[in-house]
C-alpha cells in the first residue's frame, strides 16, 4: 500500500496530462504521416510525404527564415537592452522602482492587446506614429504594409513587449551576486568595465541562460502578435511557422500538413535549445 500511495495521489494529474497533453502530441504525429484533411472520407497514409512537401514549399521556407530572423534579432536585442536596463536600474529608490514598473508594465499585457494597440499607433492615417512622422515632414509611413519595414516593426514590438521581463530577471540576478566579489575586485584596482567583464557577467551566467532560453522559445512560437498586426503579410513577409501552421490547419483544413509543420517547429526548438546549452556550458568550462 505504501508503494501505491504516491501513484494514488499522482493519478489524477497523470491522467489529465495523458489525455490533454501526451495523447494530442502522439495524435499530431500520427496526423503528420497522413494526408489528413478535415471532412474527407479517407485519410491516406503518406509517410514522410508531408515533410517532403514542406522542404519544397516556398512559403514554408520563408516562414522558417522569418521565424529564425525574429528569434535571433529579438533575443540578441532583448538580452542587450535588458542587461543595460538592469545595470542602470539596480539601485533601490522610488525613481528606479517607478521606471522599472513602467518598463515591466507591457509584460503583463497580452500579446493580442499589444498587437492591437501598436496596429492602431502605426496606422498611417489615424495613428500617433503616423501623425508624428507627418509633423516632421516625413510623410505617412505604412509600417505594417511595407515588405521592407513590416518584419523589423514586428521585431521592435516584440522587444518592447518583453524587455521589462528580461530586465526584472536580470535585476534579480544582479542582486544575487555577492557584494564581496565587487569589493575584492575593487581593492585589486578593477575599473567598471573590468568589474562588468570579470564579476558581473560571470555571476549572471545562469540568469542569462534562463532569460535567453525563455525569450528564444517565445520568439520561435510567436503567433498572436504577428496574427493581429500583419496576419503574416504583406506577401508572407512576416509569416512565421506558427501562423503558417494555423493557416494550413484552420483555414485550408490541411490537418496532416499543419501537423508536420508543428513537428518541424518542435525539432527547431529542441535544436536551438541544445545549441544554447552547449554554448553556455562551453563558456563555463573556460
Amino acid at each position: 500500500m505504501s508503494r501505491a500511495r504516491p501513484w494514488f495521489f499522482m493519478g489524477p494529474s497523470l491522467l489529465i496530462l495523458g489525455v490533454f497533453v501526451l495523447w494530442p502530441i502522439l495524435q499530431s504525429l500520427w496526423y503528420s504521416l497522413h494526408d489528413w484533411t478535415v471532412g474527407a472520407s479517407e485519410q491516406p497514409w503518406v509517410g514522410l510525404g508531408n515533410y517532403t512537401k514542406l522542404v519544397h514549399d516556398p512559403q514554408f521556407q520563408r516562414a522558417l527564415a522569418n521565424t529564425l530572423i525574429i528569434t535571433v534579432a529579438s533575443t540578441a536585442v532583448l538580452v542587450v537592452v535588458g542587461l543595460g536596463l538592469a545595470l542602470a536600474l539596480t539601485s533601490e529608490n522610488v525613481v528606479t522602482r517607478v521606471i522599472r514598473s513602467a518598463f515591466f508594465f507591457p509584460t503583463v499585457i497580452s500579446l493580442t492587446t499589444v498587437g492591437m494597440v501598436w496596429r492602431f499607433l502605426l496606422d498611417p492615417d489615424i495613428g500617433l506614429v503616423g501623425g508624428i512622422s507627418r509633423a516632421l515632414g516625413l510623410g505617412a509611413v505604412n509600417w505594417l504594409q511595407s515588405t521592407a519595414l513590416a518584419l523589423p516593426t514586428v521585431i521592435f514590438v516584440n522587444v518592447w513587449k518583453n524587455a521589462g521581463f528580461v530586465m526584472i530577471v536580470l535585476v534579480a540576478g544582479l542582486k544575487a551576486i555577492p557584494r564581496e566579489q565587487y569589493e575584492a575586485a575593487g581593492l585589486d584596482g578593477a575599473g567598471r568595465l573590468q568589474l562588468l567583464r570579470y564579476v558581473t557577467l560571470p555571476g549572471l551566467r545562469p540568469t542569462m541562460l534562463f532569460v535567453t532560453f525563455m525569450v528564444t522559445v517565445q520568439s520561435l512560437q510567436l503567433f498572436d502578435l504577428v496574427y493581429v498586426m500583419t496576419g503574416g503579410g504583406p506577401l508572407f513577409h512576416t509569416e512565421t511557422l506558427v501562423t503558417k501552421l494555423y493557416r494550413d490547419g484552420f483555414t485550408n483544413y490541411e490537418t496532416g500538413y499543419a501537423a508536420a509543420t508543428s513537428w518541424v517547429l518542435f525539432i527547431v526548438v529542441v535544436l536551438v535549445s541544445v545549441f544554447q546549452l552547449r554554448i553556455f556550458r562551453y563558456n563555463d568550462a573556460d
